[in-house]
């Protein structure tokens, strides 16, 4: 098997998964060992990462979804039926949809927190972690990651702050919401065309009655994590009996240290950090991502 990066488009799967109050919609590409991929946000769905995690499928099975109220998986669904007990439990029902016992798990941004908290309440049904440009992993490291940005970003932060405050950005309105994006994520990516194809992507298959669902179930899921004093993962990371490879940008906004404490807290996982790579290294250094994920898996040669 290769994870060579390639052009060709790969065959993709589309389909839907049932559960309790929602229909969550997934998308499947390449053949080999599977990965399920879990999108960051929370409140965007699985488009943002493509194409690019789809050159992966030269070596592997993706198994892309949207989360409950994001995306494709938005109709009927209401964000107080969104809990993390609720996430856990469609991840878990996606396994069992696809007849996997153990499932390795791709978790980006957010994602990462996702694929964490599964990991710890499911370790029999979880293979291997990869942890790409995780996000805080503990209430302490989420203050740290807000701390470091406040001072390092303060015009950042209040040109967000700024647009967050119209009736445009309430409403959900899509160019608002693009011109927000482009703020919030504009250092930690190379180049406007970059930055412009990633905003492009992130309200795929969203209108703004589903922005505005999208944000309040993200505003609930902070308050059950990293809104609470006690909130932290970390202290139940050491318990995984599994591999892990985390994956971080040096450039990232969410603290190097922040990456390091989740590798620290997992036995024998792997830290790599890549220079100048931002928040989105899947954009930044696609053939290095390709590569450690390949050699971690087992499936490049």
């Amino acid at each position: 098997m290769s994870t060579r990066l390639t052009n060709k488009p790969p065959s993709v799967r589309e389909g839907h998964v049932p559960v309790p109050g929602a229909e969550l919609y997934f998308r499947e590409v390449g053949d080999g060992p599977t990965v399920v991929v879990l999108h960051g946000g929370p409140d965007f769905n699985h488009n943002y990462l493509l194409p690019e995690l789809d050159h992966l499928a030269g070596g592997m099975r993706l198994v892309y979804y949207d989360q409950r109220g994001r995306g494709r998986s938005s109709p009927g669904v209401v964000p107080a039926a969104v809990t993390v007990e609720s996430e856990i439990d469609d991840l878990d029902r996606v396994r069992q949809h696809f007849g996997f016992d153990a499932i390795a798990l791709l978790g980006h941004s957010w994602g990462g927190v996702l694929a964490m908290e599964y990991a710890t309440r499911h370790p029999a049904h979880a293979s291997d972690l990869i942890l790409l440009n995780t996000a805080p992993a503990s209430h302490a490291d989420c203050d740290l990651m807000r701390e470091r940005r406040e001072a390092t970003e303060p015009a950042t932060l209040a040109r967000m702050r700024a647009i967050a405050g119209t009736a445009e950005y309430a409403r959900g309105d899509l160019e608002v919401e693009g011109e927000y994006y482009r703020a919030h994520f504009g250092r930690t990516l190379r180049g406007p065309d970059r930055l412009d194809a990633l905003v492009r992507r992130l309200r795929s298959h969203f209108g703004p009655e589903d922005v505005v669902k999208a944000r309040a179930i993200e505003d609930r899921l902070y308050a059950q994590t990293w809104s609470l004093p006690d909130y932290d993962l970390l202290a139940r990371l050491p318990t995984l009996n599994m591999r892990a490879l985390v994956v971080h940008g040096d450039r990232d906004f969410v603290p190097v240290e922040c990456a390091s404490h989740v590798a620290a807290a997992i036995a024998g996982s792997r830290l790599v950090v890549l220079e100048d790579c931002g928040h989105f290294s899947y954009l930044d250094r696609p053939h290095e991502v390709s590569a450690v994920i390949g050699d971690f898996l087992g499936t490049r040669r």
